[in-house]
């Protein structure tokens, strides 16, 4: 055999999968902590069932006349408890509107107080956690010590409290959600503000973040470059895991008739007014319940799965 045929045959060897060349090619490839995660997201089923419920959930609540024409809050006395029937799915609740079509409306103000609660918590969370990781010193004393204050209220409690003392917009449902979503929102920011806080210090000892600041890169600019982009997965995950649990906040204090007032239509609501029916007309709660443990179930199980995904010990 010819030496260029020799060099033919040991570059073939050589690029053979399971040869120290191929492992060494294999190794230097670029791995990023997103990329592993996604690795590790698209083989989870939990991940993909979770990921098209909460599809089907916001379709839901955009479009619910997809999935029906009739009139959430068309009423009639005369169909008042009526079983489920080809007419009329999931019943009649004790004022004759169908139940079928106040679960599928009712995803809309639901998911609405979900979403803004957890937009506002993430926002003031996120921005006072991120300044008293970055700048330290009193800046961070103090607002941990305004963090450990107002995580020290409960959430119920406190929501009630606050929304006692806001009167009800007698129009408007869009002002009606907000309240409600202000409310959860102004005692349930510390979480995030604490996972924020973390997720900052510990980027900011990073190689590339001390190099910056030796090069005389400006705080600000650190921060949008550096520790934002690198702090912003942990931030995530707790705030998805926080919007389920919001969307059930907001259930429990419709339930307790503090929450969302009619005429806006929502599973809390819904599931206040048939809990006196349990007994003789338990389709009245069984629906929106169901649905409104489904949607919480979902996004809290998206977050889990997420945060698995992105933990670095468990790659």
């Amino acid at each position: 055999m010819s030496e260029p045929d020799n060099l033919a045959a040991l570059d073939t060897v050589e690029g053979a999968p399971g040869t120290p060349t191929a492992a060494v090619a294999e190794a230097g490839r670029s791995r990023t902590l997103a990329g592993d995660a996604w690795e590790t997201l698209r083989g989870s089923w939990v991940f993909w069932g979770a990921l098209v419920l909460i599809a089907v959930l916001v379709v839901m609540a955009i479009w619910p006349g997809l999935f029906t024409n009739a009139d959430p809050r068309d009423c009639q006395a005369g169909r008042s408890r009526g079983e489920p029937s080809a007419d009329a799915w999931f019943g009649y609740d004790v004022q004759g509107c169908d139940v079928y079509a106040r679960t599928m409306f009712g995803a809309r103000a639901s998911i609405m107080v979900g979403t803004l609660s957890t937009l506002m918590a993430l926002v003031v969370g996120a921005g006072m956690g991120i300044y008293a990781g970055f700048y330290g010193g009193w800046v961070d004393i103090l607002l941990s010590r305004v963090t450990d204050i107002f995580i020290g209220i409960p959430i119920l409690l406190g929501s009630i409290i606050i929304l006692s003392s806001i009167p009800t917009p007698p129009t408007s449902d869009f002002l009606n959600i907000l309240k409600v979503a202000l409310a959860i929102s102004a005692l349930s920011w510390p979480s995030t503000a604490r996972v924020a806080r973390s997720a900052v210090i510990q980027v900011k000892q990073a190689d590339f973040v001390a190099a910056s600041r030796a090069l005389g890169a400006s705080r600000s600019w650190m921060i949008r470059k550096h520790i934002l982009p690198n702090a912003v997965a942990p931030v995530i995950v707790i705030s998805t895991i926080s919007l389920g649990g919001y969307i059930g906040a907001e259930a429990t204090l419709s339930f307790l008739g503090i929450g969302l007032q009619p005429p806006v239509v929502s599973w809390g609501i819904a599931i206040n007014d048939a809990a006196a029916y349990i007994r003789n007309t338990p389709h009245m709660l069984l629906f929106p319940a169901l649905f409104l443990s489904l949607t919480v179930l979902a996004f809290i199980a998206l977050g889990d799965v997420v945060r698995e995904a992105l933990d670095p010990k468990t790659m």
